[in-house]
């Protein structure tokens, strides 16, 4: 029995590793807390949130469809699965109304150092 769980154990860490992306969503300031907490039901452990002022031209802005100064600037660390998920949802439920106009994208981690860092950020449970 005792055998059996050290091979169960010795298989859980030869799995491959998850593949980890950056989040990086820009929103109105308002609607920060609503994407946090979207953003929490896909097992996203860190997350920060950086207030900014836009100091694009307004025509810039008005294509980008971010009129308004007062930003969210919400970096998140993904599991690489989920992401055509979150932006779909993003494109479908969050973006499309006039009043929640916003800007996504993902940059790939391409490295980490230190395992117990990539377990906590990859959301695995030792």
């Amino acid at each position: 029995m005792e055998n059996n769980k050290k091979n169960k154990k010795k298989d859980k860490s030869l799995e491959a590793p998850k593949k980890l992306k950056i989040l990086v969503t820009i929103v109105d300031r308002k609607r920060a807390d609503y994407f946090k907490i979207f953003l929490e039901n896909y097992k996203v452990n860190f997350q920060t949130v950086m207030y900014a002022r836009g100091t694009a031209p307004n025509e810039v802005m008005k294509f980008l469809g971010t009129i308004g100064n007062d930003k969210a600037f919400i970096l998140s660390i993904v599991q690489e699965d989920n992401i055509k998920e979150i932006l779909s949802k993003y494109e479908d439920e969050l973006f499309k109304s006039k009043n929640n106009k916003g800007i996504a994208f993902t940059i790939p981690i391409k490295s980490l150092i230190g395992v117990y860092l990539y377990q906590f950020l990859a959301n695995i449970e030792v």
